[in-house]
């Protein structure tokens, strides 16, 4: 998928556990792993807004995108 999820630099810079984060935006632990390791297929707007505001970022902190690689020529 072309769109990168970084909620783990985000947790690493800001010292805080993917629980902590979790409680905080009010979501499961488990919703939240799905998030950070790029197996959701999507993200509601609510949630994307509580996680910037927890982690004090843009959303653009959070999500990146990257070109696929494209085989042949």
């Amino acid at each position: 998928m072309p769109i990168t999820v970084d909620i783990d630099v985000m947790l690493a810079r800001r010292k805080m556990s993917v629980g902590e984060l979790a409680d905080r935006v009010g979501i499961t632990p488990a919703n939240l792993a799905v998030l950070k390791n790029g197996r959701a297929k999507a993200v509601r707007f609510a949630t994307l807004a509580a996680l910037c505001e927890v982690l004090k970022c843009q959303p653009g902190d959070l999500l990146r995108w990257e070109p696929e690689d494209v085989a042949g020529g």
